[in-house]
């Protein structure tokens, strides 16, 4: 008979939450052909929950992977007042990871061209994606890794539909504007839900960021709360417009660019084909 004490069963459900993590991370590689023979992976590390969590499942994977990789942590620290700088290198020290941590004083700029009241995300990120990007080029990454994971994906579609009127997310593999970089997101697959647990038992020395989560009302936030209150009330609904994410008709939608509306005409010749059949 299994044990049925109360830390037998945390023990098997924390089992079954890294291979469900693992499984999801290593199917996402799989479809979208993230990390080949020979790829020198740049796994950008904030100190939030979803990098660490991708870089422990990237870890495990890269142990038991029929190919060869590598892989190399890399932080910006951008100069946040209060931010610990001895919290990633201990960490990543103590595990034996090859890394680098980068400085940049982005927060400075930020906050000068930022009117007060708005949202400093978006500069922020293009600051931080500018930099991580070049870094990449310049030693030779061949992949970026970034720890957007399922929620992120949706939120951004909404964001995107809601303010910025286009049907579309955070692509799992992307190619850079210059074709230099290529972006993959391991997570793509996973639900926060199941990362924050994996996080609060894998005991990671998180890193809050005070320059941006400090603020009220962001548009994120708003749509995050949203979908958790579809979630309560309709469980499966966040399953579901995920899966439609995965399954698009373009000749259902309205974007001429995607399907040639002009060339559909009526058949009667191929009616009558049918008909003497």
């Amino acid at each position: 008979m299994p044990d049925s004490s109360p830390e037998a069963k945390g023990k098997r459900e924390r089992q079954k939450l890294e291979k469900r993590l693992r499984r999801d991370v290593g199917r996402a590689i799989f479809d979208f052909d993230m990390i080949s023979e020979s790829d020198k992976v740049m796994v950008c590390l904030s100190g939030g929950k979803d990098s660490y969590a991708m870089l422990e499942i990237l870890l495990h994977l890269k142990a038991r992977a029929p190919i060869d990789f590598d892989l190399v942590a890399v932080n910006l620290d951008q100069k946040q007042p209060g931010f610990p700088e001895t919290v990633l290198p201990e960490y990543l020290t103590q595990k034996g990871i090859p890394f680098h941590i980068l400085e940049e004083d982005t927060y400075s700029l930020v906050t000068e061209m930022v009117p007060e009241g708005k949202t400093y995300c978006g500069w922020c990120s293009r600051f931080r994606r500018g930099i991580l990007y070049r870094f990449a080029k310049e030693n030779g990454f061949t992949k970026i890794a970034l720890g957007h994971h399922r929620d992120d994906m949706i939120e951004t579609m909404f964001l995107n539909m809601f303010h910025g009127g286009k049907l579309k997310s955070m692509p799992p593999k992307l190619l850079s504007d210059d074709g230099a970089n290529v972006v993959i997101r391991p997570l793509a697959y996973c639900k926060e839900k199941d990362i924050a647990r994996y996080a609060e038992q894998q005991s990671f020395p998180i890193i809050p960021c005070n320059l941006c989560g400090s603020q009220d009302n962001l548009q994120r936030q708003a749509i995050k709360e949203m979908l958790n209150a579809w979630d309560r009330q309709f469980p499966g609904r966040i399953e579901t417009i995920f899966k439609a994410m995965c399954d698009v008709t373009p000749s259902h939608l309205l974007d001429q660019t995607l399907f040639d509306f002009a060339a559909l005409e009526a058949r009667p010749d191929r009616l009558l084909d049918l008909v003497r059949l």
